[in-house]
């Protein structure tokens, strides 16, 4: 299954790859994403030994929503701007046929996903981070805006933004612990250590822990949260006086009017209770050294 952009090339050198080594493969390939999906479960009800994603993050969660709490395996060939998944597992970027051979190699790693609900029962799954209040209000904007395109239009939504920047009144409870009222910019739950292409919001987090690492940030000033912006990408971020961190297996997360994002794309509007499940994913990896 391939996403757009560079995904259509990169899938074709990983397919020819996978042949080369002897692999069957049944090529996906959607007109959007709930097309992609019918095609993913027809496949998977029909019997596969794997689902091969190419493409990015987005493309990713769209498997993950196939595939979480099942046993086929999920492959990655990297084929997107972020790329955190392929960050956090060690996966070849730049080069589908390395990509495929990790999938041909057949080593997999059982680790966990985050499960986001609302009070409807609607559910979302992502693998890296789910992010809710500023950054979420960027990518608001950002799908709203018809002008400019790609990595400038977000640009311009993070300016517009920062302008307004404001704190967002939060409800958290952690667990089976008490309600938290407090004032943030933002708040991610993290079941891998980084979002948005690098970024290390949560940089402890661990994906086989059973635990989500919850990044809070609470900077009404814009001179702060523009000098705090280069920290996130080395993680020392969460030295400073108004970062807290914290970890939970479960947070219900409330906040008027945010909508929470994972794996870059809309999950759904706050509240929800988002959760780290243990063991919810087979992937295919690199062998260890």
């Amino acid at each position: 299954m391939s996403g757009h952009g560079n995904a259509p090339h990169a899938a074709e050198r990983a397919v020819a790859q996978l042949q080369r080594r002897g692999i069957d493969v049944c090529a996906i390939v959607g007109t959007d994403a709930a097309h992609a999906r019918r095609l993913v479960d027809e496949a998977l009800d029909g019997g596969t030994d794997a689902l091969v994603v190419v493409g990015g993050d987005g493309v990713i969660s769209l498997a993950l929503q196939a595939l979480a709490r099942g046993d086929v395996p999920l492959g990655i060939v990297p084929a997107g701007t972020g790329n955190d998944h392929a960050r956090e597992y060690r996966l070849p970027t730049g080069d589908p046929e390395a990509a495929a051979d990790v999938v041909a190699d057949g080593h997999t790693e059982i680790v966990d996903l985050g499960r986001i609900e609302d009070g409807a029962g609607a559910v979302k799954w992502f693998g890296t981070v789910m992010a809710a209040g500023f950054d979420s209000l960027v990518s608001d904007r950002t799908n709203r805006m018809r002008w400019p395109h790609g990595r400038m239009r977000y640009n311009v939504a993070m300016l517009a933004e920062i302008s307004k920047l404001r704190l967002l009144p939060f409800r958290l409870t952690f667990d089976d612990g008490p309600e938290i009222k407090t004032d943030l910019t933002l708040a991610a739950f993290g079941n891998t250590r980084s979002y948005g292409g690098g970024m290390l919001i949560c940089p402890g987090a661990d994906h086989s822990d059973g635990l989500l690492d919850v990044t809070m940030i609470t900077s009404a000033s814009r001179t702060r949260l523009i000098r705090l912006f280069p920290t996130v990408f080395k993680g020392t971020h969460v030295d400073l006086d108004e970062v807290t961190t914290k970890r939970a297996r479960s947070v219900h997360v409330e906040c008027p009017g945010i909508n929470a994002y994972a794996d870059g794309d809309f999950a759904l509007p706050l509240p929800v209770t988002v959760s780290a499940v243990p063991g919810a994913l087979r992937l295919l990896v690199p062998k260890q050294p």
